[in-house]
């Protein structure tokens, strides 16, 4: 909905993203504040906006996958962890600078993608979910087993810190490190919002849609989803080459299936298709485990029956989060993006009810 007065004369004014110089003004003010948030916060909290930035990027991209294209995937967090140890190899025994070891991270990961997404064309629904779980069986079976001397195997694996290439600049401090994510999370959802409006977006929603109906129309179901399997795989790519630099250590157990989960939820809550739907959805899951793992000491001391052998406390975060995910789905299953769009309608429509 368009603020009273604001009319399209163009097929790219009806496309665009900020339609309206408020809009922009905005979109610049929001950069501008983001950017400089290291200045006001302090360090636990920059930590958790770097770790809020490689969310999105993974999140992002199985929005792609899943929000756009219809295609399901349980092993996001395998092609993580083969964007993680793509870098930490790169980086540790052949000194590649950053800007060398994230496309090779990205192509890496979209492979491996591409390879568990080839039997998208067969099948689909819950038969392709258990087809992408493989790789999350797989990928940490081939770390830890094959050459274990080079992957570290099923031992922390150490990374150097992140050089630029320029002066060979050293990103060791979370502060630099935000600056290297966060500018990165805001140019792949820059990317990730205009695919959706592209000619290869409009492939993966018709494909979403009604898929044999999308190849009477002349799409190449076999083409688009295995673009949408690499484009989900390369954003996992760069989110854990980010990830490597940023934790410095990497192993296995941080690849796994329930992470995988966590980033399923986060769509969900964020809404499917939608690019802001992500960030929030990111925003809102993440900082609630956040939440959780912080008052989980409190609920202990307060009832010490729950610090029993089975660990009532410890499963408290993925209880929590399940329950998010069941009312969700229940109550609000188009997620936190389309009840933002009512709001925005409410509020631009108040005091009418229409």
């Amino acid at each position: 909905m368009r603020p009273y007065g604001t009319y399209d004369e163009t097929y790219a004014q009806d496309m665009a993203v900020c339609r309206t110089r408020l809009q922009w003004c905005i979109l610049i003010g929001w950069l501008v504040l983001l950017l400089s948030l290291p200045l006001f916060l302090g360090e636990w909290m920059i930590n958790f906006m770097n770790f809020i930035g490689i969310s999105v990027i993974a999140a992002l991209g199985l929005n792609i996958l899943t929000g756009y294209a219809g295609q399901i995937s349980l092993g996001q967090a395998a092609f993580i962890g083969v964007g993680a140890y793509t870098t930490g190899m790169l980086a540790r025994y052949l000194l590649f600078p950053m800007w060398i070891t994230l496309p090779c991270a990205a192509l890496a990961a979209g492979l491996v993608g591409l390879i568990f997404g080839l039997p998208s064309l067969r099948i689909k629904g819950f038969y392709l979910a258990m087809a992408t779980l493989a790789a999350q069986f797989i990928i940490p079976w081939l770390i830890i087993n094959i050459r274990p001397d080079i992957t570290g195997g099923a031992h922390s694996f150490r990374v150097p810190a992140a050089t630029v290439g320029i002066g060979d600049i050293s990103l060791a401090t979370e502060t630099s490190l935000f600056y290297l994510i966060i500018p990165l999370a805001a140019l792949m959802t820059f990317f990730a919002k205009n695919l959706q409006r592209s000619r290869v977006g409009r492939a993966f929603i018709a494909i979403r849609d009604n898929d044999l109906a999308a190849e009477v129309m002349g799409i190449n179901l076999f083409s688009y989803k295995s673009l949408a399997f690499f484009i989900c795989s390369a954003f996992a790519g760069v989110a854990g080459c980010l990830w490597a630099y940023w934790m410095r250590a990497i192993a296995v157990d941080q690849f796994s299936l329930m992470e995988s989960i966590w980033y399923v939820g986060i769509i969900i809550v964020g809404g499917l298709g939608s690019t802001s739907g992500v960030i929030m959805g990111t925003v809102f899951i993440r900082g609630l485990d956040r939440l959780v793992k912080i008052i989980g000491p409190s609920i202990e001391g307060a009832v010490p029956q729950l610090t029993g052998p089975w660990g009532a406390t410890a499963a408290l975060g993925p209880m929590v989060f399940g329950l998010v995910v069941l009312l969700f789905i229940i109550l609000e299953p188009r997620g936190l993006s389309h009840r933002w769009e009512i709001f925005k309608a409410s509020y631009r429509l108040w005091p009418f009810s229409y």
